[in-house]
């Protein structure tokens, strides 16, 4: 692991995958899940080329058709460490020879943590340093303690957003891929009280989120403020009974039922131009 801090937070990232793995306030209490194997034994995984998973975990590309799996290989290749200091790390990922055997793309991806007093900044540049246009998505995939370390009780936890949401959500149907029929929306105003029946299908999905933050909290008392400036969807989730809920910022999303297309009709989806490159952005924010 390695560890960022600054004087009210402190950080832990595996470069295998540059994945969030520990983020403690200044008492050393855990705002990440424990991620228990029973449940998920996932952190913060950084999901690319890809958001969700692919109809038959493949898609089509001038033709041919190549594997992938659902939210890319990122989360499971190892980064280097490009730059250290005592509260900021960058590592990056370039391609090789594992991923163009399954995207036949050259890119770097650079992940930066930095933390400053209460925030911690998360910055992910994707380029495009190939020949030829590169297709490409991007999303965010933290899962945060539920119930927070502040001891209110799991029950009382909730997520307030920062607009009004009137738009039905996505449903995700066996298989993991999205049905635009919709489900109607669970929000009470602009808050999400959480409850694990909420999640008994699968994922919350708000293809076109309004908010561009979110608060998560029990309440009262201390709580997460979620900033995600550059990602028009978000997913909520959890599996009943777990000790966590990802708040997941995404530029993507899954495949549509049935979706037969090539992957630049994907939704969601990027081009990069050959040198082009954008960077997504995310802050977490501990606040009283």
């Amino acid at each position: 692991m390695i560890e960022i801090a600054s004087d009210k937070l402190s950080a832990a990232i595996d470069p295998l995958g540059a994945e969030l793995s520990s983020l403690r306030d200044g008492e050393e209490r855990e705002l990440m899940t424990d991620a228990d194997p029973a449940f998920w034994a996932g952190r913060a995984p950084l999901l690319f080329p890809i958001v969700g998973r692919l109809v038959d975990d493949r898609y089509r590309l001038d033709g041919s058709e190549y594997p992938l799996p659902q939210h890319g290989f990122a989360r499971r290749q190892g980064f280097e460490v490009i730059e250290q200091a005592a509260d900021r790390v960058v590592f990056r990922l370039a391609d090789n020879d594992t991923t163009r055997a399954v995207y036949p793309f050259a890119f770097t991806l650079d992940a930066a943590f930095a933390l400053a007093g209460a925030t911690l900044s998360i910055d992910v540049t994707v380029t495009n340093s190939g020949d030829r246009d590169m297709p490409a998505s991007f999303g965010f995939h933290p899962a945060f303690a539920w119930p927070l370390p502040y001891g209110q009780p799991r029950g009382e936890h909730r997520i307030l957003f920062e607009q009004e949401e009137p738009s039905d959500l996505s449903a995700i149907v066996p298989g993991g891929w999205i049905d635009d029929h919709g489900w109607p929306s669970p929000l009470d105003g602009r808050a999400l009280k959480l409850a694990d029946a909420l999640f008994e299908r699968d994922a919350l999905v708000w293809a076109q989120v309004e908010s561009r933050s979110v608060r998560y909290d029990g309440g009262e008392g201390p709580g997460l403020r979620i900033d995600f400036p550059d990602t028009p969807s978000l997913g909520i989730w959890t599996k009943p009974g777990a000790r966590f809920v990802c708040i997941e910022p995404w530029h993507g999303i899954a495949d549509r039922q049935g979706f037969a297309g090539e992957i630049w009709d994907k939704p969601g989806m990027l081009r990069f131009e050959p040198g082009q490159c954008r960077t997504f952005s995310m802050q977490v924010t501990l606040e009283p």
